[in-house]
């Protein structure tokens, strides 16, 4: 199973949250998904971003394909370098 770390946007319309999930590749982003990572809340000032440092590393250790927008959360996260230090040893 090709897995995949998606955003899923919750929340009321014009005060959208993302939720950061890890998923089937071949599932729609509204539909089932493996874990919750962390969420995402691009309004609030300063912007909250919360994600589960250690699944996350070791989902993206496993081969999970994150999308070009969890790749930039996970950058402003710190998580992102921290992933590339380890998966050079």
């Amino acid at each position: 199973m090709a897995t995949k770390i998606k955003l899923a946007r919750v929340g009321a319309p014009h005060r959208a949250t993302y939720r950061v999930i890890v998923t089937d590749s071949r599932s729609a982003t509204d539909s089932k998904f493996i874990e919750n990572l962390g969420f995402w809340d691009p309004i609030s000032e300063p912007e909250k971003i919360v994600v589960d440092k250690e699944r996350a590393l070791e989902w993206l250790l496993k081969g999970a394909k994150p999308t070009e927008s969890v790749v930039k959360i996970l950058k402003r996260a710190r998580i992102w370098d921290e992933f590339l230090k380890t998966k050079r040893r």
